[in-house]
């Protein structure tokens, strides 16, 4: 997923460069939902390796 941010910020970039506003806003807006996607399940199944790890062993 943050590969797909990652993507997403540099066609913003390329876009904003080629001087299409409206695109390369909508672009890193995706890319910003995208991120903080991607950390948010990063926290939860970090979470939950603890957890499940703790009653395992």
């Amino acid at each position: 997923m943050i590969k797909w941010a990652i993507i997403f910020a540099v066609v913003a970039l390329v876009l904003a460069l080629l001087g299409f506003g409206g695109l390369a806003g909508a672009f890193m807006d995706i890319a910003r939902i995208l991120f903080w996607l991607a950390v948010v399940i990063a926290i939860i199944l970090f979470v939950l390796g603890l957890t499940v790890y703790k009653k395992v062993t």
